[in-house]
């Protein structure tokens, strides 16, 4: 048992309810369109009795494999310093990388699963909201209308509460997603007592003889059975916030057993009368009970689409933190919470995204054939990288995670395939928008390490430049100046240009350079290394992991017990500037080089990100061509 479980051991309950809602939102909402999906989507299955049973079959064990034994019992194994996620997982991946094209294999898939996670944080928040408020319609047919309005109306408040945080509502998430659950519960009890045979579902020969028996229509149909899967992946996502027990507690003890429930009540529902697949979910429930339900359920799918809100911004955060985004400001909404964070460009590109997507497709109906591709395309790559995990730092045998991992990556690729089927109907809008975002990540990361070489070509070594000023023809001025370097052993631009255009160097000089570490925390005691150099040059390393929040002024206080200390108010931050020139016939395509110079130029300043006092600041500039 690790240290931060022995913590939580006795706040298990506590962390068992908040879990509720924060990690079981998206799944936990997943009914209210999953079977409408399956028997009323794009590629719809007729209602008869012996499909509905090897439908509500394959979504129980669906559950079961790719839910409660792949993540929950397996995948949570595979944290990185109790983290987990897409991101963590492959820093984790990349510590037993062979060679350097083993490591551009790791990294590419961690960034395609990382683009394919914004695509399912855009469509979640559309059809989860959107399929909630379907249920005025059901109520009061006259409301239909006034559907799209509202949703666009929750969405937009939704998205502008973002800047305030979550600290101030997150107590409520817990007892308002067990309320759901409870719901889910109940409703789905109720429907059970009128069609008990129902129950035989539970038989996994019912799922076995409907794939047997309509091959095609059984495949297609897993387009729509993986619904019931989506938000799994925050189950490992979230590892972090809660640690492993809470979040299996939760799943075990109310989340599976309210979600069967309920999948089983809509399909005695279906059993009992065919024509209730316009919305089974809503129907489960008496007339007078449709606007309270419709409420329930609003509120469930904002907290849904709160944890793929925070989800997005905190992926974010890691992808700048390990070099494949520009650097965009961040703003901490705790002051207890360093995982409370908001990002106000993503969050508003989140929102026109999701607008753009409410409008375009206009129903939860026509947004389930673009839902799942990019679920399905994230679990994918999760399972390759934990093969990657569990043979190289577990040590286990080919033989014995070759076939565990290759069990995995069958169910994966077929739900994958199946929703394949639906790019043309909706499909296209994941993969293109993950396109796009892969796009954007990986010319960012191939442009720094462009710039990267061409500064380090121009550089030169620190200490024979150290030892050229022992002549003493160089005036020293009093007070001390930082200067921030990718590079910990050449002299920065930014000094040789202060130099040669002041002709004066300060007292003492500190030469500081940031590396994130493949972990998610770096202890604040190794936050730091002092390395004295001569002539009153010192090198600092400051370490961060992947999920840190870069401090330069506090790392440098923790410098004092190597015996450099920082007067704050008298100590000058000198950075580098650059102005990029795009080059013909270098590495980088011609479009592929305008675009990082568009990023470069839009980034978030580096005073601002490693909070940096701005009147303490000296910006040189310099050009440098790619």
């Amino acid at each position: 048992m690790t240290q931060q479980e022995a913590h939580q051991d006795h706040r298990l309950a506590p962390l068992s309810l908040a879990a509720l809602g924060i990690v079981y939102g998206d799944i936990g909402t997943s009914p209210l369109y999953a079977i409408k999906e399956v028997f009323a989507g794009a590629h719809p299955v007729p209602v008869t009795p012996d499909n509905v049973l090897g439908i509500l079959s394959l979504i129980f064990w669906s559950l079961v494999i790719v839910v409660s034994i792949k993540y929950v019992a397996f995948i949570m194994r595979a944290d990185n310093r109790g983290e987990g996620g897409i991101m963590a997982l492959m820093a984790l991946a990349l510590h037993k990388a062979e060679g350097q094209r083993g490591r551009a294999a790791i990294m590419l898939a961690g960034i395609v699963g990382a683009a394919l996670f914004y695509g399912d944080g855009v469509i979640t928040p559309a059809i989860s909201v959107l399929s909630a408020v379907e249920g005025l319609e059901v109520a009061t047919p006259a409301l239909k209308a006034y559907v799209i309005p509202v949703t666009i109306g929750v969405l937009v408040a939704l998205f502008s509460f973002q800047r305030k945080g979550t600290a101030g509502i997150g107590a409520l998430f817990g007892p308002i997603m067990c309320l759901w659950f409870g719901t889910l519960a109940l409703l789905g009890i109720v429907n059970i007592l009128t069609e008990p045979n129902v129950v035989k579902s539970l038989n996994p020969a019912y799922g076995f003889v409907f794939l047997a028996s309509n091959p095609w229509l059984g495949f297609l149909a897993l387009g729509g059975v993986v619904l019931a899967l989506t938000g799994a992946e925050a189950l490992y996502a979230d590892m972090g916030h809660f640690g492993r027990k809470p979040i299996q507690l939760a799943w075990f003890g109310l989340v599976l057993p309210a979600l069967v429930l309920n999948y089983f009540g809509q399909g005695a529902l279906l059993l009992h009368n065919s024509a209730a697949i316009q919305n089974p979910f809503y129907l489960l429930a008496p007339n007078w009970a449709l606007y309270p339900l419709v409420a329930l359920a609003t509120a469930a799918t904002v907290i849904a689409s709160q944890a793929v809100i925070s989800g997005a911004f905190s992926i974010t955060r890691q992808a700048i933190q390990l070099g494949y985004s520009p650097r965009m400001e961040v703003q901490q909404t705790s002051e207890r919470e360093i995982g409370q964070i908001y990002l106000p460009g993503i969050n508003w590109a989140l929102l026109l995204a999701v607008i753009a997507l409410v409008l375009g497709f206009r129903s939860s109906t026509n947004l389930g054939a673009a839902y799942g591709i990019a679920v399905t395309g994230t679990m994918t790559i999760t399972s390759i990288l934990a093969f990657i995990v569990v043979r190289h730092l577990w040590g286990w045998g080919w033989i014995r995670s070759g076939l565990l991992i290759s069990f995995f990556l069958a169910i994966d690729l077929a739900f994958f395939a199946a929703n394949a089927i639906k790019i043309e109907d909706g499909g296209w809008f994941p993969l293109v928008f993950g396109l796009g975002v892969f796009t954007l990540m990986s010319t960012w990361k191939q442009g720094r390490k462009l710039l990267r070489t061409r500064m380090e070509s121009e550089a030169i070594a620190i200490e024979p430049f150290i030892r050229g000023l022992d002549s003493g023809s160089l005036t020293r001025v009093p007070r001390t100046a930082v200067f921030l370097s990718g590079n910990p052993d050449a002299v920065p631009h930014a000094l040789l240009h202060n130099l040669k255009h002041n002709m004066v160097l300060h007292e003492r000089i500190a030469i500081v350079t940031v590396l994130v570490e493949d972990v998610p925390h770096v202890p604040e005691i190794d936050w730091v290394e002092v390395q004295v150099l001569p002539n009153n040059f010192y090198r600092v390393i400051v370490r961060y992991g992947f999920k840190d929040d870069p401090d330069i002024p506090k790392a440098l206080e923790l410098c004092e017990r190597y015996g450099l200390s920082f007067d704050m108010m008298t100590t000058s931050y000198f950075l580098g500037r650059e102005t990029l020139i795009p080059r013909l016939g270098s590495e980088m395509a011609m479009w592929r080089e305008k675009l990082f110079i568009a990023m470069f130029r839009n980034a978030g300043s580096a005073a601002s990100f490693f909070k940096i006092p701005p009147n303490r600041v000296v910006e040189v500039g310099t050009q440098v061509v790619l």
